[in-house]
């Protein structure tokens, strides 16, 4: 990964930070979110770092160890009750506009399919239209809560529709990883994201973005918050 420009690693450093400070604003600056993560992203960097992803033909796939604890974390937070609380304590509004960040993730996503790091595929020249989340955000958090033009109905509907795109390029990210699990892109195979510093994309970054949609749309079905 060597070979990639300074300024793919300069943005994607500054949009993780950005997404991270967003985050920690929607939970109202929750110093155990913050601590959590933190420790996470930084021994995931460090398990990055040894290599230990680039072994990828185990099974099942050294990959899991990415996905698993976040969605795991995730089920916990649901079904308890300080979970709960916790979720419905967020900042709906700065969760909506988290998905900014997503904007330039699919920049960073582009640079490394031109410099051969992951599949076209997982672009928006491919099949990946997740752009549009990060472009139809700042909307969304203007007409439906700072001019209310918009009701809650709608809101729900954006949040399942880009739950859904972003499941699209998670799933499609997943099978053009090489290994076992590979389906797709085998000419030009998604590596970036088992390499430091991207593999805090999978680990970190689209968990945020899952944990954000889910949120907003149990805060608008059950406490009507808009």
């Amino acid at each position: 990964m060597e070979h990639l420009p300074f300024y793919v690693y300069a943005v994607f450093a500054l949009t993780f930070l950005l997404a991270l400070f967003i985050f920690y604003k929607a939970t109202n600056r929750s110093k155990i979110f913050l601590t959590v993560v933190s420790i996470w992203a930084a021994l995931q960097a460090i398990i990055s770092i040894s290599g230990f992803y680039t072994v990828t033909q185990t099974f099942p796939p050294r990959f899991a160890l990415l996905l698993i604890p976040p969605l795991v974390s995730i089920v916990v937070l649901f079904n308890s009750k300080k979970g709960k609380q916790f979720i419905d304590g967020m900042n709906i509004k700065t969760l909506t506009i988290f998905h900014v960040i997503r904007i330039p993730v699919e920049l960073i996503l582009f640079w490394l399919f031109i410099n051969k790091a992951i599949p076209q595929l997982m672009t928006f020249e491919g099949r990946n239209f997740d752009i549009f989340s990060g472009l139809s955000a700042p909307i969304i958090f203007y007409f439906g809560f700072v001019k209310k033009k918009i009701n809650a109905s709608i809101i729900i509907i954006w949040n399942f529709i880009c739950l859904a795109l972003v499941l699209n390029i998670a799933i499609n990210a997943i099978l053009s990883v090489p290994g076992t699990l590979q389906r797709f892109a085998f000419d030009q195979p998604n590596i970036a994201i088992i390499h430091f510093p991207f593999i805090l994309l999978p680990a970190c970054l689209v968990p945020l973005v899952l944990f954000s949609h889910l949120a907003s749309i149990r805060q608008l079905l059950f406490n009507k918050k808009i």
